[in-house]
């Protein structure tokens, strides 16, 4: 699991780190005195008070904040192109400079200053930016350049910023807006399912064309009117992409209606070979997602396979329990997908299943060492203890005490002290950005002194460093977790493992479909969960209070836990998915491994959220001490649903 030995840092810092700007007491102030002249400052630009600015700013230019106290004024005053140049100069180096540079570039551009503006321009991958270079360009007298530009612009299937309709404008009236490009932005729509973009489109297009787009975008809205073979002229030019797009939307709701009319017709439209070869896959996975007896099948046949479909052809062969073609699927991945801890462990259990067990122990013991799913699973058969494979990153108290002092880093420091979360996120992705992996370590250990959980955790995995256990499986809200567990009559473990995995102990964590809180709890869930336990919850920020929360995750989760007669797989995999989901993939009649039942999830976030969230639970079982669940507990056999 990662790095086996332990690290111990010892660099220089280089320039990205470098101690640019001057200690607090260089301007004659203290530190505190400073932080209270930048608030007052801060409050002075946001009236609009602020003749006198840069004479009072002046004893502020050793303060960390000082390039933000800049910024804040002159995005206020993007005339002062003097200052703005001097200020994208001597302050390069931080995340200002780039806000500061959008913000020019938008105001150069509304107020027509085009020349300025292509002076100014960085190569992004912002529309509106785009947009306004390739107007910029046109206005300049570079117009061939401006309409390809403006074409590429054009043909994507979604709104562009109204910012574009005086290049799309002249796009329109010139040679290279062509009825090809009409169709392409009309089916590059349909297919984000933007159908009032699509009809915007058809209104620009000639009769015969309108004609045709009409019936595509009935099509689109019914797909299954593709069952009529009258429907579409074979002649026409767009009636293989009309197939093919029904053939796609079917697909959705009536897969196997899906294949049986694209078998039988496909070869009657005229389908470029790349769009041809994404249904046939796309149909191919349709038949493994719904656990169809043919996946395997259809997967194997595929002209072109990609790792996606050849790591689902691995799954359809486990749904068959055909070990022998387990094997042979598995063989088909690359060299570096077999090399994985998944990919080994069912080569493993192939080759116990194909009465090849000395091979099969070999792989098993090989993978019982590593601290994860995989690894707990060979554990388990061969009777062994669940390693932690703990190695602490290794940071000396004067390395630690140097990066706190580098510039970026003194800009986290404070903007923590006053209590700004936003802006020290902000500062420390852009910071973290710069470094390379040694230093990462530095900043994630930096991040757990200062209890920042969240942060610690993400940071050391952008190091890809997974040894250090302490440090991102962090014991925390002890109390409160073991005594709901105990209320709620299950493991604490499986709260921490929840809790790590929905929300790296944020307890301010939002999601963005509106989860909140340590165990991410929707406002609609949490006011039922408040109703079943006879409380108020009042709004929905109440579900951020730490305890509450926790309270809550863990008598959903114990509801779940219920429902699903005591299966910690489908408990997880229902927290994540909603337990309707859950229902729809239990097996159809016969009972099935609840190893096989996780790799067959078609959800790919909801499969390594549950292999995540049981992995994590023993790992907390080993940091705590406690004894109880084992792989055993969470691997026995999923029950069929009931008809």
């Amino acid at each position: 699991m990662g790095l086996t030995m332990k690290i111990c840092i010892s660099i220089v810092f280089g320039c990205i780190l470098s101690l640019s700007l001057p200690l607090a007491w260089a301007s004659g102030l203290t530190l505190e005195q400073q932080r209270k002249e930048f608030l007052r400052l801060e409050k002075l630009i946001q009236k609009g008070q602020d003749s006198s600015f840069h004479q009072q700013a002046e004893t502020l230019k050793g303060y960390p904040l000082y390039p933000d106290l800049q910024y804040q004024w002159l995005k206020k005053h993007l005339h002062q192109a003097d200052k703005i140049n001097v200020f994208l100069k001597d302050f390069k180096h931080t995340q200002y400079a780039g806000l500061l540079r959008y913000h020019w570039q938008i105001y150069l551009a509304k107020n027509k200053q085009w020349k300025q503006f292509l002076q100014s321009y960085t190569k992004s991958h912002d529309p509106l930016l785009q947009c306004y270079y390739f107007r910029a360009k046109y206005n300049e007298g570079a117009k061939k350049q401006a309409l390809l530009g403006a074409r590429a612009l054009w043909v994507v299937g979604k709104s562009q910023p109204d910012e574009c309709d005086p290049l799309f404008k002249v796009l329109q009236a010139s040679t290279y807006f062509t009825a090809e490009i009409r169709w392409q932005r009309f089916a590059a729509a349909l297919r984000n399912n933007k159908t009032g973009l699509a009809r915007y489109i058809q209104g620009l297009m000639d009769s015969n064309d309108q004609k045709t787009a009409r019936l595509w975008l009935k099509i689109h809205k019914h797909p299954e009117l593709i069952k009529k073979p009258e429907l579409l002229d074979k002649n026409k030019a767009q009636s293989g992409l009309i197939f093919a797009h029904a053939i796609d939307r079917l697909a959705n709701t009536q897969y196997a209606l899906a294949i049986k009319i694209w078998d039988a017709r496909n070869s009657s439209f005229a389908i470029n070979k790349a769009r041809l070869q994404a249904l046939e896959q796309r149909l191919a996975l349709s038949l493994a997602y719904q656990r169809d007896p043919g996946a395997y099948h259809r997967l194997t046949r595929l002209e072109v396979a990609d790792k996606k479909t050849k790591e689902w052809r691995v799954r359809a062969a486990l749904l068959e329990q055909n070990w022998e073609h387990v094997e042979q699927a598995i063989a088909d991945l690359s060299k570096e997908t077999q090399n994985k801890d998944k990919w080994r462990f069912w080569l493993a259990r192939a080759l116990e299943k194909t009465h090849k067990a000395k091979a099969a122990g070999f792989i098993y013991n090989e993978l019982s060492t590593n601290r994860s799913f995989y690894g707990y699973l060979a554990a388990n058969k061969l009777g062994k203890d669940y390693q932690l494979s703990d190695y602490p990153i290794q940071v000396s108290e004067e390395l630690l005490a140097n990066f706190k002092q580098t510039a970026d880093f003194r800009v986290v420091a404070e903007w923590l002290v006053l209590d700004r979360l936003r802006e020290a996120k902000r500062q420390w992705w852009y910071a973290v950005e710069k470094l390379n992996k040694k230093q990462i370590l530095i900043a994630a250990r930096y991040a757990q002194q200062l209890d920042w959980t969240e942060i610690a955790i993400f940071t050391i995995a952008k190091a890809k460093y997974w040894d250090d256990v302490a440090l991102r499986f962090p014991i925390e809200y002890k109390n409160m977790v073991e005594n709901h567990a105990k209320l709620r009559e299950i493991p604490a473990t499986m709260i921490y493992g929840l809790i790590r995995r929905e929300s790296a102990f944020n307890e301010k964590a939002l999601s963005p479909v509106g989860a909140r809180g340590l165990m991410q709890i929707m406002p609609g869930t949490g006011k039922q969960i408040a109703r079943a336990l006879q409380e108020r919850l009042h709004n929905q920020t109440g579900l951020f209070d730490a305890s509450t929360n926790i309270k809550y995750g863990a008598y959903y989760y114990k509801h779940l836990l219920d429902q699903f007669n005591g299966r910690y797989v489908l408990a997880a995999a229902a927290y994540n998915a909603g337990p309707r989901k859950v229902q729809q993939w239990l097996p159809g009649k016969t009972p099935l491994a609840a190893d096989i039942w996780i790799e067959i999830i078609p959800f790919k976030e909801t499969r390594a959220y549950v292999s995540a969230v049981l992995t994590y639970a023993l790992i907390y079982q080993k940091r705590l001490g406690l004894t109880g669940l084992t792989m055993k507990n969470f691997i026995r056999d999923v029950a069929p649903r009931k008809e």
